[in-house]
């Protein structure tokens, strides 16, 4: 894996509270968004700004509510489209577990995380994770909609509970006390990630 420090900027794109986000390499300026949303617009303004040459946008999941505006991304920006096949199998790019996206001096690395649709993706960069509806600040994503799996949904988050406390988690949604919290954070303040074992995961997440 390459090492850089990749910056990451957090969008409020969305009346439903969505992020969209823009990761790039501050020595080359490559960048990659993130889930447009309903405003794609301000990942282009902040392409703009930063005068960032778009190679990727990169979906965490299949959902309408963070894919609304790829359209207009591509068609400003020529970037390729990278998502798992299970949610968008016409993707340029379809990404698995253990995937890498070279950008710039660095590497984003792809982690498999279905619960909340079968095609749910984490993205890994240094100690930074951009979670989209896997993960919120002090609470988890949804498993009672269509192509939902609680049962692969704690298992998911079972794989981020033991990523080093220092990492920094993006959600995909402004749903906790702050934008952006750690698995430190969220080990002693997110009841889900408390949960001893499935059972009472289940109980938690789906009520009953």
């Amino acid at each position: 894996m390459k090492n850089a420090t990749f910056k990451i900027i957090q969008l409020h794109a969305s009346e439903m509270d969505n992020f969209s986000y823009l990761i790039y390499c501050p020595k080359t300026l490559r960048g990659a968004a993130v889930d447009p949303s309903m405003r794609p617009e301000l990942l282009l303004d902040a392409i703009k700004k930063h005068a960032i040459q778009l190679e990727f946008l990169l979906n965490t999941h299949g959902h309408a509510d963070h894919i609304s505006g790829n359209k207009l991304i591509l068609d400003h920006t020529g970037a390729k489209l990278a998502a798992h096949p299970a949610d968008m199998p016409t993707a340029d790019i379809l990404l698995a577990e253990g995937s890498e996206i070279v950008l710039g001096e660095g590497t984003i690395e792809v982690m498999h995380t279905p619960g909340h649709t079968p095609g749910s993706v984490v993205f890994k960069t240094d100690q930074q994770i951009i979670t989209g509806d896997t993960l919120f600040v002090s609470r988890c994503g949804r498993a009672d909609l269509p192509g939902s799996d609680v049962v692969a949904l704690y298992q998911s988050l079972q794989r981020l509970k033991k990523l080093p406390e220092e990492t920094r988690i993006y959600p995909g949604h402004n749903y906790g006390p702050t934008p952006t919290s750690t698995i430190g954070w969220e080990l002693k303040n997110n009841e889900y990630l408390k949960c001893p074992d499935l059972q009472s995961f289940t109980t938690l997440r789906l009520g009953g």
